[in-house]
């Protein structure tokens, strides 16, 4: 039994699949359960005088975001902690694949559980990538994608 797990969370329905999946784990109150929500930094270019506009544009997103996240966490964790689970939550910043990796590595994570979603279209997920593939290849853990298996595959 896995007594160390991460779950991405972010309050998407794909990622309320992870909570379940783990929930569906049973991995006991003795477990250290860690929900982790990333917010990621809008990306934004400095031109001249307008700098100071848009540091104060970018700083003011990535506080409304992570006041947003908040409540999601709290959701999260609170229907873990239902579940009988001992859970730890997390906010973090930055690029979700690399917060994951480094937690893994600082936590001693066992298993990292993400929701999959299979609704993109192919050719964006392939674009952008797929956090839970690139987990893949950057964690030393194993990794579950929880997938809903009533949704259908896209064609």
């Amino acid at each position: 039994m896995y007594s160390k797990i991460l779950i991405a969370y972010n309050g998407s329905p794909e990622s309320r699949l992870a909570l379940h999946e783990c929930i569906r784990l049973a991995p006991g109150k003795d477990a250290q359960v860690h929900l982790v929500v990333v917010v990621t930094p809008p990306p934004y270019l400095l031109v001249g005088e307008y700098a100071a506009a848009a540091v104060l544009s970018v700083e003011e997103g990535l506080a409304a975001e992570k006041q947003k996240m908040e409540k999601e966490i709290a959701a999260g964790h609170a229907l873990l902690a239902e579940a009988g689970l001992n859970v730890t939550s997390h906010l973090e910043v930055g690029e979700p694949a690399d917060v994951i990796e480094e937690m893994v590595d600082r936590l001693g994570v066992e298993l990292v559980i993400v929701g999959h979603a299979r609704h993109k279209p192919f050719a964006l997920r392939w674009w952008r990538g797929s956090v839970d593939a690139v987990l893949v290849d950057k964690v030393r853990c194993s990794v579950l994608v929880a997938s809903d298996r009533n949704r259908n595959s896209p064609k």
